[in-house]
């Protein structure tokens, strides 16, 4: 256990640099990114048992909820909002684990689709029960911490990725 907070020495740091109308800012992002990189951690190293990383069970999970069980490449990268590249990849390692097959498009032979197998059905239920139990990494926080994060990171989400903020109250808006 460390002694001190190394984001609160930033901030103090910050503070007397640059004055404090910065540290609101700079405090947060330090703290969001330290956020990724710890649940980030935590969600691998439970999805390691079922051979996945969290990208690579995100794209497993899309397809798991799609329709006919399959989407092209390029469909994927959008709405996983990563690069063709990483998509490839991420598709690369689904495939040798077994949990996805690469197909040709009925209609369009310059497309290829990512089909998932049935024994990428049976490791995605039972990764997403693990990850449930888990509360995704994000203990110690709880119900209403975790609904007013996501409340709070929607309008910013929302600015870069031109979506709407939704009208609806959110769980922890509907309580009080």
């Amino acid at each position: 256990m460390r002694d001190f907070d190394p984001i609160a020495e930033a901030r103090r740091n910050w503070d007397e640099h640059w004055g404090p109308d910065p540290v609101p800012s700079m405090s947060a992002v330090t703290s969001i990114m330290r956020v990724q990189q710890i649940l980030l951690a935590r969600l691998n190293e439970e999805l390691k048992a079922f051979d996945l990383t969290f990208p690579r069970y995100e794209a497993l999970m899309l397809l798991y909820y799609s329709r006919r069980g399959s989407l092209p490449l390029g469909k994927m990268g959008d709405r996983l909002q990563v690069h063709r590249t990483s998509v490839t990849n991420i598709i690369d390692g689904l495939e040798r684990s077994g949990y996805v097959r690469r197909e040709p498009h009925e209609r369009d032979r310059r497309t290829t689709l990512a089909t998932i197998t049935t024994r990428g059905r049976e490791v995605a239920g039972a990764a997403t029960e693990a990850l449930n139990e888990l509360r995704f990494g994000t203990a110690p926080l709880e119900r209403a911490e975790l609904d007013a994060i996501t409340d709070v990171l929607e309008r910013l989400r929302a600015d870069a990725d031109g979506f709407t903020p939704s009208a609806r109250p959110s769980p922890a808006r509907a309580r009080e």
